[in-house]
């Protein structure tokens, strides 16, 4: 395999460390570290390289983001609950100069009204709700031809 070109940010929020036991109807049954595996090696087709992390931590999750986001080419982002209400968290994407798209697995807007709004959104490039552990394969596709144009 050739040099990895780009260097990706894969960053989860909280409860996604419980994929593949939580509400496998709504969330699927492949775990986190299933489909990070399936990222990286995506990514890994378009030379980019995954860095993955998780916390439970809002605070952990913005301090990985202030850490490495600045040095970061992309950044695909499940934020978990804090989607719905984490000003905080949408300041730090904010401040990232990098493409950033927002996966998350199951649709928003199929689910409870307060799932319905994302804080995070308008800080993104996109939004990708709904298609499982696809949605974060059209985020690599997306910013391999971002990055690549």
């Amino acid at each position: 395999m050739s040099e990895n070109t780009f260097k990706i940010l894969m960053v989860s929020g909280p409860n996604l460390s419980l994929l593949g036991k939580r509400e496998p109807k709504i969330y699927g049954t492949d775990t986190l570290s299933d489909i990070e595996k399936t990222v990286s090696d995506e990514a890994g087709k378009y030379s980019m390289g995954v860095t993955a992390f998780n916390s439970e931590s809002e605070g952990d999750l913005i301090k990985f983001l202030q850490e490495h986001g600045p040095d970061a080419d992309g950044v695909i982002i499940n934020p978990g609950a804090l989607t719905h209400y984490s000003i905080a968290l949408r300041d730090c994407i904010a401040f990232l100069k990098c493409p950033v798209v927002e996966v998350h697995l199951s649709n928003l807007h199929a689910r409870e009204e307060f799932r319905r709004t994302s804080v995070i959104a308008p800080v993104c490039d996109g939004q990708i709700t709904g298609l499982g552990k696809y949605g974060y394969l059209g985020a690599i596709r997306y910013l391999h031809e971002k990055l690549s144009s």
